[in-house]
């Protein structure tokens, strides 16, 4: 029998061990004569005859016992049997054992190798990762630990194990999928004396994608490099199964390294000792700025410095861009301007801590003033902690980027300025983890608003009024949106993981 099958554990007495064999046979019977040989043989009494009712009591007994072991045996060998001829093949599990978390371990039958290369910032990467796990599982290929993007524009050197606690992750993950540290030696050998069959998946494929185009591929080359991991598997569609497992990726499996879990667990103890704290992730950095073309409230040397760097990268493919519609449409972050009357107008407590998650703001203290005279309790964790706590976090903007996270996560209040990748991912486990109060700013209207705030065409009064209607939803339950042929104007299945939200959600 295979290894890797399930074993019939043996519940009968001891001396029941040889006659329930199955390489013993017949010694079930020969047993059960021996017994009868014996009664027959008592000098002076008939088995039906008897007057002994503790001879009666015997032979009761031993028809009964027989009986029942017969009728178990009959069972476990049909058993056998059918688990051989039912045994599925992609979503097979372990009833009989139960892994370290709970959930019943696969029986593995491995079609092959995926490697990942993923791409983008930190929660880009953590969303592909996860996606990456739940197909690896459902094709019954064996997972080896993610690249992280070293080459855009941040610039991080961190791998996987520096970001993510690697064993953790793949102890975790144990009973649904394997997963390596590196391809074994012997595949290793293979590919470098004849090539690696590299590919970046379609992106917003569903599964039945990855059956019939990847399965195949993976099967005919053994090893097989997906060179992206963004948003290659759809927001819907998708089996509820493989939507739980996503959620079980990126909620749990994925746990930060050790030493990013203790400081961003250091800076929310700080920030808590003080009360409540809202986290602001204000974007406005200059690579968002560069890569959005918004330019409200730049000078000429600022703008021209912008446009240079847009231009400086080739996989930003707009190059020109008008600053004005792009606002007008709600695609530009706010300013910390825009920020300040925004909070103000939603009635955010102006002594509220807010921390700021974020990397370096573009045009320095000058252009968060109006944010700071507003709202004077600005924390940064720059600010917060001492030198060395960050000392090892400089030159790692991903390492930057999971403190912020953690922060975030476990803040009062989360408000970003943005619908980037963070905001996205941050906004889905907070739903996960609650309903949190999550603002997500309505930009297309709010930057109408505020033109006419400005302008004298309404009152603040009105002005705040009309803000906070826009903004009465707060991180609570909503249907996700589903539109057919066009997954980007979608909601991001990780924004709103619904199928693995709290009970009651809508």
């Amino acid at each position: 029998m295979d290894n890797n099958k399930a074993k019939v554990d043996d519940h009968g007495e001891p001396h029941y061990a040889e006659i329930m064999n199955k390489n013993n046979n017949g010694g079930f019977i020969k047993c059960l004569i021996v017994e009868w040989n014996k009664t027959e043989n008592l000098k002076g009494y008939s088995l039906i005859s008897s007057q002994s009712p503790l001879l009666r009591l015997k032979i009761l007994a031993i028809a009964a016992i027989s009986m029942l072991m017969l009728l178990t045996s009959a069972i476990l060998l049909e058993f056998t049997a059918l688990s051989e001829t039912m045994k599925p093949k992609i979503l097979s599990l372990r009833s009989s054992h139960i892994g370290i978390f709970g959930a019943p371990e696969r029986i593995y039958e491995n079609n092959g190798y995926l490697m990942v290369s993923s791409n983008g910032g930190l929660n880009q990467m953590r969303a592909g990762i996860s996606d990456m796990v739940a197909i690896a599982r459902y094709l019954n290929v064996t997972l080896v630990v993610p690249e992280l993007d070293n080459t855009s524009f941040w610039n991080d050197r961190s791998q996987f194990q520096d970001i993510f606690d690697v064993d953790y992750f793949i102890e975790y993950l144990r009973d649904e999928v394997k997963i390596v540290k590196e391809l074994p030696q012997g595949m290793k050998k293979r590919i470098a004396s004849r090539y690696l069959y590299s590919m970046p998946p379609v992106s917003w494929s569903n599964m039945s994608y990855y059956y019939k185009t990847i399965l195949p591929r993976i099967k005919k080359h053994q090893v097989v490099h997906f060179t992206k991991t963004d948003a290659r598997l759809a927001n819907n569609g998708i089996p509820l199964e493989v939507q739980k497992l996503r959620c079980r990726v990126n909620y749990k499996a994925l746990r930060f390294s050790s030493d990013i879990e203790m400081v961003g667990k250091k800076i929310v103890k700080i920030m808590r000792q003080n009360g409540p704290f809202l986290v602001l992730h204000l974007r406005y950095e200059m690579d968002m700025l560069a890569f959005s073309g918004c330019y409200q409230s730049l000078n000429e040397k600022e703008m021209e410095e912008l446009t240079a760097m847009r231009y400086a990268y080739p996989w930003w493919k707009v190059k020109e861009i008008d600053s004005n519609s792009v606002r007008s449409i709600g695609i530009c972050p706010l300013t910390p301007e825009e920020t300040a009357l925004t909070l103000k107008a939603l009635g955010i407590n102006p002594r509220m801590q807010i921390f700021i998650a974020a990397g370096d703001i573009y045009g320095g203290e000058k252009r968060m003033a109006p944010l700071r005279e507003a709202f004077p309790n600005l924390i940064k964790k720059e600010t917060l902690l001492d030198p060395s706590d960050l000392e090892p976090f400089h030159n790692h903007s991903n390492k930057m980027a999971a403190l912020d996270y953690i922060v975030s996560i476990e803040s009062d209040i989360f408000v970003p300025t943005y619908s980037g990748n963070m905001d996205k991912v941050v906004e889905g486990h907070r739903r996960y983890l609650g309903y949190k109060t999550t603002i997500i700013p309505n930009r297309y209207v709010l930057v109408r608003l505020i033109d006419q705030y400005r302008n004298g065409t309404i009152s603040w009064e009105e002005f705040s009024r009309v803000v906070k209607l826009a903004h009465a939803r707060r991180g609570g339950p909503i249907t996700r949106s589903v539109v057919p042929l066009r997954p980007k104007l979608e909601d991001y299945f990780y924004s709103n993981p619904q199928e693995c939200l709290p009970q009651g959600s809508s």
